[in-house]
């Protein structure tokens, strides 16, 4: 591997079309190597330790030979592995937010995007600061306590300092028990400067889906604007760490290109983050090309089928089985059940991808970014998850309490990460049944949330959050985490 180079600070060389080649080749010629991909397998697999568990990981020419694999047996161990996995370090836990799409306005040339410039059908909007409020307040009374706020690269209608304006705003918003806890920002590779204007602003994670890692296509795809600079878009992470911006979140679009070159790639920057600054990604999301206005998924003909799709969060899940994995609501109730169940652990609920959507009595498609498979309420995607036996989780306590970056991936390697997130899932659960479910909901979740208390191993823990459980039911509010 001389000419991949995860510690150098150039995209060329942490993420070496090269070595992607060399893994994608050494990943065909093992695929059917049963004594490779059993020692692989069992080096995936979570170990217990003194304090909880531990996983070494795999590096991506690992998972690449696992992503080839076609046997139905070995696929079958990927899934078991990936789902202990989760279970070990997230436990049943699914974290719940919602993106807030804040203007549509951008001068990028992007082949598989609606909103790029030469799109003349789309009407192009951007909120108020009294829109977004009105925005926020539709959110709130859905129960949703995190966001993830969308915007186009635009330097005259959507500039840093209106951003800016927007998460104060969106923070700003106090409605009945409603709060936006924590705001993640997804908007263009910007400079190291306005990084750390997003850093005192007081963000979450900062999310920059790469798209695709192969250069020559990721090139076509961006014909113009500034996205078309490759190198200043892989490497805009380093530039968010460099700014203090310690959670940063990985993505690429798959169908756009070939998804084992992409996988490779995904995995690398990965490694290439850890190697330099210590902490590998935050959260790793999953999207899958979708139809929207002036984009048809059939004219990109890398497009792949949910089995594959399964087999790739697996797969990740495996290599970086510390890290958050995230799946929208471009995807169906019946791919994300499955998804699910091999290692995601962060979900969207009552997503519109249209900017002022939430404001709107009927779902508003004229200025979509992708259709939305999943358009059930967050009340009846709470059920579900309940009745599947996962514990949607409102928590934002980790953000607010500085567990972040290498501070929660330490906790999170250790097995201590749970002893927070358990019990203060199980609070921000009782405090959505108690101001926003339906009574179905409800009667699911106080059960639920009865069994799970018994499983708080602190007994000490475990009394103060019955207490504070309590205390909600009863609307004796104080802002309590662990």
């Amino acid at each position: 591997m001389a000419n991949y180079n995860p510690k150098s600070l150039k995209a060329e060389e942490f993420i070496s079309h090269d070595e992607i080649l060399k893994t994608l080749a050494y990943a065909e010629e093992n695929k059917n190597n049963i004594e490779l991909i059993d020692a692989i397998l069992e080096k995936a697999r979570p170990r217990k330790t003194d304090t909880g568990y531990h996983c070494e990981g795999l590096t991506h020419r690992e998972a690449s030979v696992l992503l080839a694999c076609e046997m139905p047996d070995k696929i079958q161990k990927m899934y078991e592995i990936a789902e202990e996995i989760k279970l070990a370090f997230y436990g049943n836990r699914i974290v719940m937010f919602a993106p807030l799409y804040l203007s549509n306005y951008c001068v990028n040339g992007c082949l598989y995007c609606p909103y790029h410039l030469k799109n003349k059908t789309i009407p192009r909007k951007k909120l108020t600061q009294e829109e977004v409020r009105a925005e926020v307040i539709a959110l709130q009374d859905m129960g949703h306590k995190r966001l993830a706020i969308e915007a186009g690269e635009d330097p005259v209608n959507n500039p840093i300092e209106y951003i800016l304006d927007c998460i104060k705003t969106i923070y700003s918003v106090h409605h009945k028990n409603g709060d936006i806890r924590r705001v993640n920002v997804n908007i263009a590779a910007t400079t190291v400067e306005n990084y750390r204007k997003l850093k005192e602003a007081g963000i979450g994670t900062y999310i920059l889906f790469q798209e695709t890692y192969h250069k020559e296509s990721y090139e076509v795809l961006h014909p113009t604007g500034p996205k078309h600079d490759y190198a200043y878009h892989t490497e805009a992470m380093d530039r968010a760490m460099e700014g203090g911006i310690d959670d940063v979140g990985l993505g690429v679009l798959f169908g756009l290109e070939l998804y084992k070159y992409e996988f490779a790639g995904l995995l690398m920057h990965a490694e290439h983050l850890e190697a330099v600054h210590g902490v590998g990604p935050h959260t790793i999301s999953v999207p899958r090309l979708k139809r929207a206005d002036d984009i048809d998924p059939d004219a990109f003909d890398n497009g792949i089928s949910d089995e594959i799709f399964t087999k790739i969060i697996a797969c990740i899940r495996m290599a970086v089985p510390y890290t958050g994995m995230i799946i929208s609501t471009r995807e169906s109730e019946q791919v994300r059940a499955k998804a699910l169940s091999v290692g995601i652990s962060q979900i969207s609920g009552a997503s519109r991808t249209s900017v002022g959507g939430y404001t709107s009595e009927e779902r508003p498609h004229d200025t979509e970014q992708f259709d939305v498979s999943d358009q059930r309420t967050l009340d009846e995607v709470v059920r579900w998850l309940m009745e599947m036996g996962f514990i949607p989780s409102f928590c934002t306590a980790c953000y607010r309490e500085g567990r972040t970056g290498d501070r929660f991936m330490t906790l999170c390697k250790n097995g201590q990460i749970q002893n927070c997130c358990h019990p203060n899932a199980l609070m921000t659960l009782t405090e959505f049944l108690q101001d926003y479910a339906t009574e179905e909901t409800k009667q699911v979740g106080y059960n639920m949330i009865r069994k799970e208390l018994e499983k708080i191993p602190n007994e000490k823990v475990k009394k103060i959050a019955m207490q504070h459980i309590e205390d909600i039911k009863n609307s004796n509010r104080r802002d309590f985490r662990f």
